[in-house]
């Protein structure tokens, strides 16, 4: 009995360190950034590690008063990717720790 106690109690110091390093891995992504274009570069989004828009670059030559769409559009790509990006820089770091294995409730 002693055996199985001590072997869960192992295994959930386990699952408490390896939480503490995902929210420490989480809090340094804070000051990590992914930048990604649209248009060909005339827009451009900064996401960091915690999926935060902290800035977006548009070219005055993409502002058109007739077509406020195209620009629209072109934000939007741009901070879709920035967050897809962010976010698969995070899954990498977080992989890093678990091994690859998808734990529920630890992200």
């Amino acid at each position: 009995m002693s055996t199985v106690k001590g072997g869960f109690s192992s295994i959930v110091r386990q699952a408490q360190k390896m939480q503490q390093q995902i929210n420490r891995i989480q809090d340094s992504m804070a000051s990590r950034v992914i930048e990604a274009s649209a248009g060909g570069g005339r827009v451009t989004a900064y996401v960091n590690g915690r999926q935060e828009l902290v800035n977006l670059k548009i070219n005055a030559e993409v502002i058109d008063p007739d077509d406020p769409e195209m620009l629209e559009d072109m934000v939007l790509a741009a901070v879709s990717q920035a967050i897809k990006q962010s976010q698969e820089m995070v899954a990498e770091e977080v992989n890093k720790v678990t091994g690859g294995i998808n734990i529920p409730g630890l992200f």
